[in-house]
């Protein structure tokens, strides 16, 4: 079994107030495009972390089969997201996906890509990349579940965890940048949406 955690309780700080999450990107609100991707994925669970503006985001996510959580602490960043969603992460679970809210334009064959390359080779940690740079998802084996679980804000999250495993990281290529492209700012959400 293969959990896939997707990210949305920021706080957009960023876009001038608005919630970048329900921007529509594509015609729809772009968490929903996010996660409509991953159910079109080979993975066998979602679970889609909400905090800020949670009833929003929760009403555009309502009529899809993921499972909602929310993390109360999430002023904290987004290692404190990770962390409830991976506390709810289904034991027979052999990995997990983390997939930030914003990387707008994910595609199901992009998630399929790095599930099949750890279905195939095995490993640790498994990076969607597009000519050599990391993007998302990443894919987390169960063996590094207990250091997910320690990861703070003030010691660089899971960037810091994943540096540590530098050796064991395999990079998945892409052959499209969308596994790159999130969504900080309003500049950012305009070349998105015009491309």
């Amino acid at each position: 079994m293969i959990t896939l955690i997707v990210l949305a309780a920021g706080k957009s700080t960023r876009m001038e107030g608005r919630n970048k999450l329900l921007a529509e990107v594509q015609g729809k609100p772009m968490i929903k495009r996010v996660v409509e991707a991953a159910l079109g994925s080979k993975v066998d669970e979602i679970i889609v972390v909400l905090g800020w503006d949670e009833g929003r985001v929760r009403k555009v996510l309502a009529d899809l089969p993921c499972r909602l959580i929310v993390n109360r602490e999430f002023e904290k960043g987004q290692s404190s997201s990770l962390k409830a969603g991976l506390d709810k992460v289904d034991p027979s679970s052999a990995a997990v996906l983390v997939l930030p809210g914003d990387i707008a334009k994910i595609d199901s064959r992009s998630i399929d890509k790095v599930v099949n390359s750890y279905i195939r080779h095995g490993g640790t940690i498994w990076v969607a990349a597009h000519n050599g740079r990391h993007g998302h998802p990443i894919l987390i084996d169960k063996r590094l579940f207990n250091e997910i679980a320690q990861i703070t804000e003030e010691t660089h999250g899971l960037k810091s965890m994943i540096k540590k495993h530098k050796i064991e990281i395999r990079l998945v290529e892409v052959d499209t940048d969308i596994v790159l492209r999130d969504v900080d700012t309003p500049e950012d959400l305009h070349r998105l949406t015009s491309t």
